[in-house]
């Protein structure tokens, strides 16, 4: 039987991370965990969580985002998976150069995986954070490394939870723009496993990955009229018009005004949604028709009975 390959996962103990791990693990892949050190000042929850990836076969991995040490554990596995936050994204040069170095890495999957930055132009703020996307694509391309990129829109629980705010029972919901742009809300575990699956394909070495499925594209206003008849509340909708997004975005500090910048062009302009998915682009879903993805009415339904909690980390 094929050895299967070893993965790393970068930032495996935050949002998306732990969901990688666990997809990794699910796929029957020896799954490695790099993360800062545990000291006395390390959340109860982090602790808790290198506890539970211990119990189930992870190989737990601590140190700091340098040279000797990335380069000690590329050297260990096969592929490398980054999650780390955005304020981290350019911390991800070191670990470009240590795969540089190393020489071994099947696949690297680099973090941002969020919009397409190729193929939108968004207000300054977001924009920002695109080129810094773009630079990191570039570096990994310059270096010769094998990758993927995962463009996976928008993680629907927590954008659920920001959205609709269902734990507060709001009577009043925000709406940004006229709330007809159409996004793309994919559930989290259904991204990590497509993350996984893409980082072992061979057609999707060197190229852009969609998270796009069918059932997961839709507009806020559809997203609100789904929620009433689940959950048999009624709301009243404050609309916030795109001028006054864009004064937030061009009135509020770094990095408060990148949210900003973010909603109006996920809500406002439906910039996920401008450009076509062609022949010869590869979309996650029709990549792997066998893996029964969760629908954003699936979804729904699990906040229903058992809402997850809202995230404590910010989006991009």
């Amino acid at each position: 039987m094929e050895r299967k390959n070893r993965i790393v996962v970068f930032g495996g103990t935050g949002y998306i991370g732990k969901h990688l791990v666990k997809a990794s693990l699910s796929l029957g892949h020896p799954t490695f965990v790099y993360t800062r050190p545990l000291t006395s000042q390390t959340p109860p929850s982090k602790i808790q969580l290198c506890k539970d990836f211990t119990s189930m076969g992870v190989t737990l991995l601590q140190g700091e985002l340098e040279h000797e040490q990335i380069l000690a554990v590329v050297k260990e596995v096969d592929i490398v998976i980054c999650a780390l936050p955005f304020p981290q994204a350019m911390e991800q040069l070191k670990i470009i150069e240590a795969i540089k170095v190393a020489g071994n890495i099947k696949r690297f999957i680099p973090t941002g995986f969020g919009s397409e930055e190729e193929k939108i132009k968004a207000l300054p703020p977001f924009q920002a954070v695109l080129d810094e996307k773009r630079k990191i694509r570039e570096k990994i391309e310059a270096a010769g490394i094998p990758y993927t990129s995962i463009n996976a829109n928008c993680f629907a629980a927590y954008f659920i939870n920001y959205l609709l705010r269902p734990h507060q029972k709001l009577k009043d919901i925000v709406v940004y723009g006229t709330g007809e742009a159409k996004v793309v809300l994919n559930y989290e575990e259904d991204v990590a496993m497509y993350i996984v699956k893409a980082a072992n394909d061979p057609r999707t070495c060197n190229r852009v990955v969609s998270c796009r499925p069918l059932k997961n594209i839709i507009t806020q206003n559809k997203l609100i009229s789904l929620w009433h008849q689940k959950s048999g509340q009624t709301f009243t909708n404050t609309f916030v018009s795109e001028e006054q997004i864009v004064k937030l975005s061009q009135t509020l500090p770094f990095p408060e005004n990148i949210p900003v910048s973010i909603i109006h062009s996920v809500f406002v302009r439906g910039d996920l949604t401008s450009f076509d998915i062609g022949e010869d682009d590869l979309e996650a879903s029709l990549l792997y028709p066998d893996y029964n993805y969760t629908s954003i009415d699936e979804v729904l339904d699990i906040f229903l009975v058992h809402p997850p909690l809202p995230a404590s980390t910010s989006f991009g």
